[in-house]
């Protein structure tokens, strides 16, 4: 049934093409991450397990459609000397939407007085389900033209994205609370999402940009706000034991 089961460099392709799914689903965890917190707190574990089932049906199916999928680089069109393919329309999409996305909800947490009011329950979770399907579109369609380049067996990549996304079921809900519980964590993360919208934007017009470089810049900054996160938890521990002093 796997005829790669015995080869070595086929297990190592899987090992590789698992942790590359992993990371290149953070995205879709963050983005998850923020529109459930618009629902209602009852809801927002389902719709985070159903995005990422979404995601992972939106990965296979693209994957079992992989002739397809590899056409959409072909040329559609040409604006001002610049081939326009239909992969080139889903990355631009996808990117201004992100922008938009990112942008209202930066603006949302830091004028959160006025949207108090109409809060969470303004959001429908069927809505939340759109949103997060046509996302997956277009976080798929990378990952699984990257699969195609590093994988020569469908089932390697099909395994491969199973795994990575059971992965993110079981880190979602983890990522998601620390999120919410931290409000500065939230802006990083959504301006992680403004980078990623450039990005896709950018690619959309065929300038590749390393994707190594974008993580390393994710990375260091979220170290930098754990950082952060502990000496501010530092300095409020003084403060309370002075005050039972008092007491």
């Amino acid at each position: 049934m796997f005829p790669w089961i015995s080869s070595p460099e086929a297990w190592i392709a899987l090992a590789t093409l698992t942790l590359l799914e992993v990371v290149l689903g953070i995205d879709n965890i963050i983005f998850i991450t923020i529109l459930v917190n618009k629902l209602p707190e009852a809801q927002r574990n389902i719709a985070r397990q159903v995005g990422l089932g979404l995601a992972m049906l939106t990965r296979l199916a693209l994957l079992f459609s992989i002739a397809w999928v590899m056409g959409l680089t072909a040329p559609w069109f040409t604006v001002l000397d610049q081939a326009i393919s239909g992969r080139d329309l889903i990355l631009v999409g996808g990117g201004l939407f992100l922008l938009f996305k990112a942008t209202h909800e930066i603006h949302s947490s830091l004028e959160g007085a006025t949207e108090d009011a109409v809060g969470p329950v303004k959001a429908t979770l069927g809505a939340m389900l759109v949103q997060i399907a046509l996302l997956d579109v277009v976080f798929s369609l990378d990952s699984v033209i990257t699969a195609v380049g590093l994988a020569s067996h469908v089932s390697i990549m099909a395994i491969a994205i199973v795994i990575a996304v059971g992965v993110m079921l079981l880190a979602a809900k983890s990522i998601g609370a620390f999120v919410d519980s931290h409000p500065t964590i939230k802006i990083l993360a959504l301006s992680f999402l403004l980078l990623v919208g450039v990005t896709l934007i950018v690619e959309g017009f065929d300038v590749h940009v390393p994707k190594g470089y974008i993580y390393f810049a994710m990375a260091f900054s979220v170290g930098v706000e754990m950082l952060n996160i502990r000496m501010r938890k530092r300095q409020v521990r003084p403060v309370k034991l002075h005050k039972q002093i008092k007491q």
